[in-house]
């Protein structure tokens, strides 16, 4: 039987990388997008430009996470083997601004996902595999640190209580139905595909252009938040290989390495040989209502259960982000002097 793959949010940043990788493991990928007055595939660029596939493996259809009736209509026609709920309002800050609309689709959006493959696992005797991308934001004011499977949750923000309910109802569908339903756990991972409202990406795009003289000032908010961030390439692998083992089950996927804010800025500015402490100015509207401090993981399940673990460390991330934004801002610098 062929494998084949649906993956929502196709057109993010894991949904890119997740698509190549699967399509270099012989799937035949499909992904769920909105229906927007401009094409938004440009993280897709290698393998589906401007409504042409690039890979005849690859197919897009349209339909929207607050919209049921297409998501049955495409879970019908795909017939996939293994669906990938990626899509969400991702934004932890927006999610205050818009928590009934990140509450509708990230977290109601995957009962409905869920509900559809029910329907269709019993209508068709089928065993679609289900993969939940959960997020260590579900942990917010941790109970412990490093924090593993079985940590206690405490969101502190819209996001984090919107994926907590996805994660819990992901849970409950595999335990009521049977359905090969699994949860990854991801901490921060990043890429030079990270959209620009995410800190890590604004960061990496100003120093790209305060390097090449279009910008002076990066204005950020709280600098001693620590994260532990990682590459997204890497992480798609992991959401993949929990849909390859015989039991469903939940894993925290991180690098075990916590950095704070502060010295991301340091090492992406360094890499431009500039100091950060120059560049860098404390804005207060970019705290977040409720803060969450520390976060790092610890993925030991990963890596005795899947083989799993990261490849990229830190500072190579970092470097490989800057260098990318740097390319752009040379772009962008020579569209303004012609």
């Amino acid at each position: 039987m062929n494998n084949i793959a649906l993956i929502t949010g196709i057109t993010g940043q894991d949904g890119s990388y997740l698509a190549e990788f699967l399509l270099s493991k012989k799937y035949e990928v499909h992904g769920i997008v909105r229906r927007t007055s401009s094409f938004s595939t440009g993280r897709l660029d290698g393998i589906y430009k401007y409504g042409d596939s690039v890979d005849q493996r690859v197919q897009l259809h349209l339909g929207d996470m607050s919209d049921q009736h297409s998501l049955i209509s495409i879970i019908n026609e795909v017939k996939p083997t293994e669906v990938y709920n990626l899509a969400a309002q991702s934004h932890v800050r927006v999610s205050f601004d818009q928590a009934s609309y990140t509450a509708d689709v990230t977290a109601l959006g995957a009962l409905r996902i869920l509900e559809a493959i029910k329907d269709f696992n019993k209508n068709h005797s089928a065993n679609i595999k289900f993969y939940q991308a959960s997020s260590s934001e579900m942990f917010g004011k941790v109970f412990e640190t490093p924090q593993t499977e079985k940590t206690p949750f405490h969101p502190r923000s819209p996001y984090g209580v919107a994926k907590l309910y996805a994660h819990w109802i992901t849970v409950n569908f595999r335990e009521s139905y049977n359905i090969h339903a699994t949860c990854g756990i991801l901490f921060n991972h990043e890429s030079p595909r990270r959209g620009e409202t995410f800190v890590t990406k604004k960061i990496t795009r100003s120093v790209g252009r305060i390097a090449v003289g279009l910008q002076k000032k990066l204005c950020l908010g709280n600098l001693e938040a620590r994260r532990d961030w990682g590459f997204s390439g890497d992480y798609v692998e992991a959401m993949w290989l929990m849909l390859q083992h015989s039991q469903p089950d939940d894993y925290v996927i991180s690098t075990g390495q916590t950095h704070t804010v502060r010295e991301f800025c340091e090492r992406a500015f360094k890499r431009v040989n500039l100091n950060y402490e120059d560049c860098v100015e404390i804005d207060p509207q970019f705290y977040r209502p409720a803060e969450v401090d520390l976060l790092v993981g610890d993925s030991t399940k990963a890596l005795q259960t899947l083989g799993w673990k990261p490849k990229i460390q830190f500072n190579e991330l970092v470097d490989m982000m800057v260098d990318y934004d740097l390319e752009l801002a040379h772009k962008e610098k020579s569209l303004t002097t012609t």
